[in-house]
């Protein structure tokens, strides 16, 4: 417990918090959208942008948030006028800004650590600048579902529907695209870019497995990334292993667990064997 004294470790549950709740949002939206290949497309695009900031000896964000707000900007208009499914779209981006890591992490020259960090992610070295990043991030996604619940709700559910009923669709399913793309970046540092869409995906799939409800969706799927975050940082301090992949490990075993223990499934089994029972006394 001696650890909680120590400036670095306290910034790490803070920013683990703060992670949590932003990737547990964005991850419902991606997870009804049926687009969960946007976390690999996304990171791996903050990703390039970073290398390319520290290849020219830049601060590296800047470029991460503008390389993420390209391709989010790139993937709605190709799924839409060149009459792709959305992951066509994002395999393609994916393969493009993998060719361009590639390319930039081969330009580099002396130690690659910092670029390393950045893929795989070390939540124990962030710093104050990062922390209030993440918390502008939360703020502000927060502020989006607050102030666009119905908006975001119908466009999630049903694209084409929201589009009938007056609402922009395109314009919400552009915000929430982008919206992704910023909490990918603002998490890129303390979760890595391998890793992240890892910390995206799971926590909404677990909490998918025990409630239909939107807003309970909402709650538990931030829970499930704090605890990830916090549990997996634990972990990792304990067997000195790196915090990122413990981060997603525990969030994977979070689902199993959700997948076993899932109230949906044991009434669906219940509803079975009450048909089952019915037909057989008939």
């Amino acid at each position: 417990m001696e650890i909680f004294k120590f400036a670095f470790f306290q910034k790490a549950i803070l920013s683990g918090f703060l992670a949590g709740i932003s990737c547990g949002i964005v991850g419902v939206w991606v997870l009804l959208l049926r687009i969960s290949f946007i976390g690999v497309a996304i990171s791996h695009s903050a990703f390039a942008g970073a290398l390319l900031g520290i290849l020219l000896n830049k601060p590296f964000l800047p470029f991460s948030f503008l390389f993420s707000f390209i391709a989010s900007g790139i993937l709605g208009p190709l799924s839409d006028k060149g009459k792709f499914h959305p992951d066509t779209s994002l395999g393609i981006i994916f393969s493009t800004t993998l060719g361009l890591s590639f390319l930039f992490m081969g330009a580099l020259s002396g130690a690659k650590s910092e670029a390393l960090n950045l893929l795989w992610g070390s939540i124990l070295t962030i710093d104050f600048s990062d922390i209030v990043i993440l918390f502008s991030v939360v703020i502000f996604i927060l502020l989006i579902v607050f102030l666009f619940y119905k908006e975001i709700q119908s466009v999630i559910f049903n694209k084409t529907l929201a589009k009938e009923s007056g609402i922009p669709a395109t314009v919400f399913f552009y915000l929430l695209l982008f919206m992704s793309g910023i909490v990918i970046t603002a998490c890129l540092k303390s979760i890595g870019g391998l890793l992240v869409f890892s910390l995206i995906i799971n926590p909404a799939a677990s909490a998918y497995q025990i409630t239909y409800n939107l807003k309970k969706m909402y709650i538990l799927s931030c829970l499930f990334g704090v605890i990830s975050c916090w549990t997996g940082l634990f972990i990792s301090t304990i067997f000195n292993i790196p915090s990122g992949a413990s981060i997603v490990l525990v969030s994977a075993f979070i689902f199993i667990l959700s997948n076993v223990f899932s109230p949906k499934k044991w009434k669906k089994e219940k509803n079975s064997l009450m048909k089952f029972q019915k037909n057989g006394m008939n």
